[in-house]
């Protein structure tokens, strides 16, 4: 029975580990990029926050109109 329990431990310690290595990750992939990349991302996470982003899908739509 402890046994299982430790298993479970390691499995959420992993987990956790996982995690912390995908966000280093994403912050590694930032700091490659430009100052105007950054910026264009910046702008980007407002829009999409703002909810002024529309799905590929939609765009074609009215490109072709």
């Amino acid at each position: 029975m402890s046994e299982l329990i430790l298993q479970k431990q390691i499995l959420v310690k992993l987990d956790h580990i996982e995690k912390n290595i995908n966000q280093i990750m994403e912050y590694l992939e930032d700091s490659k990029l430009t100052s105007e990349e950054k910026g264009l991302l910046q702008e980007s996470y407002q829009n999409e926050k703002e909810s002024k982003l529309i799905s590929s899908r939609e765009l074609s739509k009215k490109m072709r109109l």
